[in-house]
């Protein structure tokens, strides 16, 4: 199994340390900086005895070195900046994401593809676009990392472990992310047990944010840890057939009333990729959210329009 990274930054160093945490076969770090991907490739080949791991991992900044490669990671692009919001990287990204449509046609036509370039939802649907991929091969990692920001504050107000915690959040990958509190439980548990309204309101405003509170205390990048260790689920269900239930950013064909976008739903990830959308049932009020979450990627979707 050889996976690929697109962008040796933060996040996919931090990918690529984790995958050869996990022994994967091969693992091959591209970007277009001159130096960056072989420096961290063999930093990490450097740590591989005392990791005890017997990873081949290679860098550079020619594409052809993701030949072959059974899953990509697509984490190249521009970060946020203090004061900016993922839609600001519209443009800018897209030019990016064109060119490794380019590189994925050419080099790993049949890879599995995950997205996490900003704005992730636009930049997925973008990206099936360009290259003609079957849709469920191309999937955007977010659900996932919102998730976890959601439980891990729901438990840190019940001061309990966050793997305690079971929560969901549905939507763009946006300020305008819809947490749904009815799927949130402590082992089994309804949050609302522990936690009033406006308690999990707050919690769930914090979520919707949690991105750009860490963009301001970096002030130079943005978040890097966490959405590497996301990606790590996704990699690890693709590459073992797990078949696991996650959130993730899939491209819809009606599923939750909406069409030819991609967007944050329940899915199963398999050796396929999107093996199965699930969706749950909503309030009213969660589907306006989710409607009104939708258009803001419809919008960004058709900017990007002219640019196909």
């Amino acid at each position: 199994m050889k996976l690929g990274l697109v962008g040796a930054g933060q996040i996919g160093g931090v990918i690529a340390l984790l995958a050869a945490m996990e022994r994967f076969e091969e693992i091959a770090l591209f970007d277009v900086v001159e130096g960056l991907a072989e420096g961290k490739a063999l930093d990490i080949n450097h740590a591989s005895k005392i990791l005890g791991s017997s990873s081949i991992i290679v860098g550079g900044s020619s594409p052809e070195i993701l030949s072959g490669s059974d899953i990509v990671v697509v984490t190249a692009g521009v970060a946020r900046k203090p004061g900016m919001s993922r839609d600001d990287l519209l443009k800018i990204n897209a030019n990016i994401v064109a060119d490794v449509a380019k590189h994925l046609k050419s080099y790993c036509k049949n890879a599995k593809v995950i997205v996490v370039t900003n704005p992730l939802d636009s930049m997925t649907w973008f990206l099936i676009k360009k290259t003609g991929f079957e849709p469920q091969r191309v999937i955007g990692m977010a659900g996932i990392l919102d998730s976890s920001r959601f439980a891990f504050h729901l438990a840190e107000k019940l001061n309990i472990a966050p793997a305690c915690v079971t929560a969901t959040v549905l939507g763009g990958h946006g300020d305008d992310m819809v947490p749904i509190e009815a799927t949130a439980t402590v082992e089994g548990i309804p949050i609302t047990y522990f936690l009033n309204d406006d308690t999990i309101n707050q919690i769930k405003e914090r979520v919707r944010f949690s991105g750009g509170e860490i963009v301001n205390f970096l002030k130079t990048g943005s978040a890097f840890f966490s959405p590497a260790a996301s990606v790590l689920v996704m990699v690890r269900a693709i590459s073992n057939n797990e078949r696991r239930l996650v959130t993730a950013s899939c491209y819809l064909r009606g599923e939750y009333a909406l069409s030819d976008l991609c967007f944050g739903v329940p899915c199963i990830l398999g050796k396929n990729g999107v093996e199965k959308i699930v969706e749950i049932e909503l309030t009213e009020n969660q589907k306006n959210l989710l409607e009104k979450s939708a258009q803001r990627v419809r919008e960004l979707n058709q900017i990007l329009k002219d640019n196909l």
